[in-house]
């Protein structure tokens, strides 16, 4: 299985209506994509600091959602104080 993980800060104030976009119109997408095991958003509402981690399959179903990446960092535009940073890893052990 692997992780991707998005790192961002959002603008303080904005974390409930980020939650909002993502379960409405980022989650349904992702339920039906090839290999999709689940999603996390955590985040610290005081500094707007968070990570989403997306957990997939397989590393090939894990990058094939590279090429939506943009469309989706879209749906936040005005929200993020800077770019957010992706990173993939393998999931090493899950307890």
């Amino acid at each position: 299985m692997y992780a991707r993980m998005i790192n961002s800060q959002l603008v303080v104030g904005k974390t409930d209506e980020a939650v909002s976009i993502w379960r409405d119109k980022v989650a349904p997408g992702l339920k039906d994509a090839k290999g999709f095991k689940g999603a996390y958003l955590v985040g610290d509402r005081e500094t707007g600091k968070g990570v989403t981690v997306t957990l997939w399959e397989t590393k090939e179903d894990a990058d094939a959602m590279n090429a939506l990446l943009p469309q989706t960092l879209a749906l936040f535009d005005g929200f993020f104080v800077g770019q957010p940073s992706l990173e993939t890893y393998e999931v090493l052990l899950q307890v």
